[in-house]
């Protein structure tokens, strides 16, 4: 949501008086109790002709403290610890101009505006603690009277009684906001923690009444119906664990976000969720480094290529917090454009302008290079769906390769300071049309970051959880149908990150380049993804084989069994990030690239699709493509023409 006014907010004492009179009357109290001899021994007689006279000026000085922080933005009713803050920033800053005063006319006639340094010691203490304490009343009243809503109406409201997993962070914050609220639909009964050093112990007046595995006795003990698991950086086994035990129960559990994924968010009630597959799988949290980022992306023109996809769309979310002047969504598919566009403009107050636009499509790129000018360019857009890509394969050349080097020239031509693009981990000794056609675009790149000024770089990674195609919505939908989950075998494994995580290690490969790399992602350990189907049929309540039937399609054409991540034979390059590596990967000459991509042009003029599988196995010597016999390669053959279809050996590989 966009912020409102601080300015406009403080007026509220001009609505509303009692409170501006209330501050006023502690405050006046305040000081001249200060004063009195009983309180400061150290104030001689005439000590209240004086604080008279001296009063005027330190209410103003103090009230002014007070605008100045924004004290009087906060909600009586909603005073919070944080909030405290405010108030010891505002007595700091009254105190220190009083005593400058103090000290400042010494040597001029305004003995009388000289407060005494104990008077201004206490006077802040007791001004301050006191306009505190009038807003903590408040609070008490608000709460009190609000709980006292649940009558309304002659019927109390009925609330599952509830167990909270986790008294850290999370839970403390949850439990407090529960205890403030009428409309809650559960009512926490306690706490359960593996920490054994919070057992006995007490978050907001709820007691810790032990750990996980106290859990089947607690819940028949208090008749719970609801588990919540509110742990602050939970791993995956973790959250598996407890799940199998509320299944065991059973009883139902639900789980707020874990705070990598709502960092930049409120813990509230209105976060609490079932369970999902990315809680099971998910992973330590990514350390960002914050002032590497905010030098790369702060008050930088940012463009994102297939904004309206699904990273695309996180890495806008996450680019976001970095402050930049302005960030450029360019996407070619209208509705998805009008989604992300939507949702930034409601929740964030920044300078996002939506393009329709393809990047192929080099006039309409040209133009907006020439009108926004942008500095940094995150190239996200790209055909990635293997099966499609394998029936149309001049389509994936046109997408993945000469759109990406058409943009990349134009970056290089408006001298843009950072390209970066979104490879996959399919470029790996690709089996597939669009692995392959994306190693041949990490090939252009490199290219393109010795022809220009700009630094280009490509950063590889493994499949994400809920993007667009992936397997996760697929199931979903399945489960949601009633029908059978179709995996294509039984041994097939993935990589898997979430869209979060991948995105904020986008960012910071980008940060980390100089150019000229090809950074890879860690991630992690391979997940069966039958495993994953059967996860997803439980998470939804339901068994496995009897209520949803998983069945085995066989592998499709340009599918592995196993992905990979690294090249046979390239050595990883460790980074300051300890999940980023880069890859020393064979480089090709300027001629070789040039020559391939002539090949490929022709081979997508004619539409000879299997024309461009067997270049890829000529000039990627890794690929290994499923491929027909081709017109123009059987041409070329016949007339000589050994140079156009040359082994890799024959291409001049340098190696970086």
């Amino acid at each position: 949501m966009k912020e409102q006014n601080p300015v406009s907010e403080q007026l509220w004492f001009l609505r509303r008086p009692i409170q501006f009179l209330g501050d006023l009357s502690v405050l006046c109290s305040a000081f001249l109790l200060a004063c009195l001899p009983a309180i400061n021994i150290r104030i001689d007689e005439g000590y209240f002709d004086r604080a008279v006279t001296q009063l005027p000026f330190v209410i103003f000085v103090q009230f002014a403290s007070l605008f100045l922080v924004g004290a009087y933005s906060i909600l009586w009713r909603y005073i919070s610890l944080d909030d405290i803050k405010v108030f010891l920033k505002a007595a700091f800053i009254s105190g220190v101009i009083l005593i400058a005063f103090r000290f400042l006319l010494v040597f001029t006639n305004f003995n009388l505006w000289q407060v005494p340094i104990s008077v201004i010691f206490i006077d802040t203490v007791l001004a301050f603690g006191g306009m505190l304490g009038l807003r903590v009343l408040r609070r008490f009243v608000y709460e009190l009277t609000d709980k006292n809503t649940e009558f309304s109406g002659k019927r109390r409201l009925k609330r599952k009684a509830a167990l909270l997993v986790g008294a850290g962070r999370m839970g403390a914050t949850l439990v407090k906001e529960m205890k403030g609220r009428a409309d809650a639909e559960l009512e926490i009964r306690g706490i359960v923690d593996d920490d054994s050093r919070k057992k006995g112990g007490s978050v907001s007046g709820f007691k810790v009444l032990g750990t996980t595995h106290d859990l089947p006795r607690l819940v028949d003990e208090l008749n719970i119906r609801q588990i919540v698991i509110a742990i602050d950086h939970a791993q995956g086994k973790d959250i598996r664990r407890i799940l199998d035990m509320c299944t065991a129960i059973p009883v139902k559990a639900q789980i707020i976000p874990s705070l990598n994924e709502i960092a930049h968010g409120r813990i509230s009630i209105s976060r609490i969720r079932d369970v999902q597959i990315e809680d099971l799988l998910g992973r330590d949290p990514v350390q960002l480094d914050d002032k590497n980022l905010h030098d790369f992306l702060t008050d930088k023109t940012v463009m994102v290529t297939g904004a309206g996809g699904s990273i695309g769309s996180e890495l806008i979310r996450q680019i976001i917090n970095y402050k930049p002047k302005t960030i450029l969504l360019v996407e070619r598919a209208e509705f998805f454009l009008f989604q992300i566009g939507r949702e930034l403009a409601s929740e964030f107050d920044i300078d996002c302008v939506p393009l329709i636009a393809d990047v192929g499509d080099e006039p309409r790129m040209r133009e907006i290079f020439e009108k926004f000018r942008p500095e940094v360019i995150f190239h996200a857009a790209a055909h990635k769906h293997v099966p499609l890509m394998e029936s149309n394969a001049s389509e994936a050349i046109k997408n993945n390769v000469f759109a990406t080097r058409g943009l990349g020239e134009l970056a290089g031509e408006f001298k843009v300071k950072d390209f970066v693009l979104i490879s996959t981990d399919k470029a790996v000794n690709p089996t597939s049309v669009m692995g392959a056609s994306k190693r041949v675009a990490e090939i252009v790149v490199q290219d393109l970051n010795h022809t220009y000024e700009t630094n280009f770089m490509a950063v590889r990674f493994g499949n994400v959880l809920g993007s667009a195609g992936s397997v996760v919505p697929i199931f979903r939908e399945q489960i949601q149908k009633g029908e059978a989950i179709t995996v294509t075998d039984k041994e097939m494994t993935r990589y898997f990150m979430t869209i979060p995580e991948a995105s904020q290690l986008v960012l910071q490969a980008g940060a980390l380049g100089s150019g000229g790399e090809i950074f890879i992602l860690d991630m992690g350990s391979p997940i069966k993804i039958l495993d994953l189907a059967e996860d997803m049929i439980r998470l939804s309540g339901l068994t496995p084989y009897e209520d949803i039937d998983i069945v085995f399609t066989g592998v499709r054409k340009g599918e592995k069994l196993f992905e990979e991540l690294e090249i046979s034979g390239e050595n990883l390059v460790k980074t300051h990030h300890p999940k980023i590596f880069i890859g020393k990967i064979a480089t090709y000459s300027k001629n070789d690239v040039s020559r391939i991509l002539a090949d490929f042009q022709i081979a997508v003029e004619t539409r000879d699709d299997d024309g461009i599988r067997r270049i890829f196995n000529t000039v990627v010597p890794e690929a290994k493509i499923e491929e027909k016999a081709s017109p123009v390669a059987l041409k070329a053959a016949a007339a000589g023409d050994e140079k156009r279809f040359a082994p890799p050996s024959k291409l001049g590989l340098a190696e970086k």
